[in-house]
């Protein structure tokens, strides 16, 4: 089933990618894998997937420890400062900074590991309430304070758009999200670009593909319904 799911998975993003001219290498498919038992992601592994999302700092823990080393964990789910140091030294990228403040000790935890964290800056683009993230009129003045942290690198923006039951609801969400990094991309803001948008997940990302998506995080489609009575 794995193996069907995510050949299914990989051969939509290239058909999409190529019909909005691009290449599939532009897209990197980050499984999300939430909940899901290590044997699961072991096989996922096995099929040559080597991105894994996770939202908890807890999975992220417990399945480091269990699985291969050159696997590139994203922390994509609401981070609590409290966390940061369990994960600053496994993780490849944040995506869902959404405040200076936590970068502020992301950028503290990375100094005492020194080394760089490449981050993204969340954007609550549809202004939900149950959302964390940036709205789009603070995030330039929020993004250049925290620019100025030498232990970071803004690398680009993420959002989660609305639970739709079909993905070209949120096409206008991801062109907004495409517009403003167009937007923070032509400040020319030092420690600051804008080559990863990181949205679309199992109902939308082909449209957020298509409309300038370099980041797909996909759970279901890939692994199935989750168990969050476990």
């Amino acid at each position: 089933m794995l193996a069907y799911n995510l050949e299914e998975v990989k051969n939509k993003i290239s058909i999409t990618a190529q019909n909005a001219g691009k290449s599939e290498k532009e897209i990197t498919l980050i499984a999300v894998s939430k909940t899901k038992p290590v044997s699961m992601l072991q096989e996922v592994y096995d099929l040559g997937v080597r991105d894994f999302g996770e939202n908890k700092v807890q999975e992220i823990m417990e399945k480091y420890a269990l699985l291969p080393s050159d696997i590139r964990w994203h922390m994509i789910g609401h981070l609590q400062r409290n966390k940061v140091k369990y994960i600053i030294d496994k993780v490849s990228l944040i995506h869902s900074v959404d405040s200076l403040r936590l970068a502020e000790e992301i950028d503290k935890e990375a100094k005492k590991h020194q080394l760089i964290m490449p981050i993204l800056i969340q954007v609550n683009i549809a202004e939900e309430e149950s959302k964390f993230g940036l709205s789009s009129l603070e995030i330039l003045e929020e993004i250049k304070k925290i620019s100025r942290l030498s232990h970071i690198r803004v690398k680009g923006l993420m959002t989660v758009a609305p639970f739709v039951e079909n993905g070209e609801d949120n096409r206008k969400y991801f062109k907004l999200i495409k517009q403003l990094s167009v937007d923070i991309m032509n400040e020319n803001i030092d420690n600051v670009c804008m080559d990863i948008i990181s949205m679309g997940m199992t109902g939308d990302y082909q449209t957020a593909i298509e409309e300038g998506s370099t980041m797909v995080r996909v759970g279901t489609a890939i692994f199935g319904e989750r168990n969050y009575a476990k």
